[in-house]
C-alpha cells in the first residue's frame, strides 16, 4: 500500500491522518491487552497472580475521589476536598468573616 501524499488532496490527507490515529489507538490497546495477557501468564507460571507482584490491583483508570475535609455548615451534604477552585459556600464563609478552620470537618 502506497500513497503519493503531494498529489492528495487537503480533504484526503485528513481523512487519511484521522484514519491513522484511529489505527494506532487500536494497535496500541491490543498491544497493551497482549502483554497483561503474557505478564498474567509469567506470574502463574511461578503461581502467583499479576495484582500480587504488582502490589496493587490492575489499573481501572478510574481515581479515587479525595476525601472531604470541609462542610458546609449551612448545608452538611455540600463538602471540599481542599483541592481545586474553592466554593461559592467556601468564599461566602471567609467573606463574612469565618475562618477556613471553622469548616473543617
Amino acid at each position: 500500500m502506497s500513497f503519493n501524499l503531494s498529489e492528495m488532496s487537503r480533504k484526503e490527507l485528513l481523512e487519511l491522518k484521522a484514519g491513522i490515529d484511529d489505527a494506532l489507538k487500536e494497535a496500541e490497546q491490543r498491544e497493551r491487552k497482549e502483554a497483561i495477557k503474557a505478564a498474567e501468564e509469567a506470574a502463574a507460571k511461578f503461581g502467583f497472580s499479576l495484582d500480587e507482584i504488582a502490589g496493587q490491583a490492575k489499573n481501572t483508570g478510574k481515581k479515587q475521589k479525595a476525601a472531604a475535609k470541609y462542610r458546609n455548615p449551612h448545608n452538611p451534604e455540600e463538602t471540599w476536598s481542599g483541592r481545586g477552585r474553592k466554593p461559592h459556600w467556601v468564599h461566602s464563609a471567609i467573606t463574612s468573616g469565618m475562618d477556613i478552620s471553622d469548616l473543617e470537618i
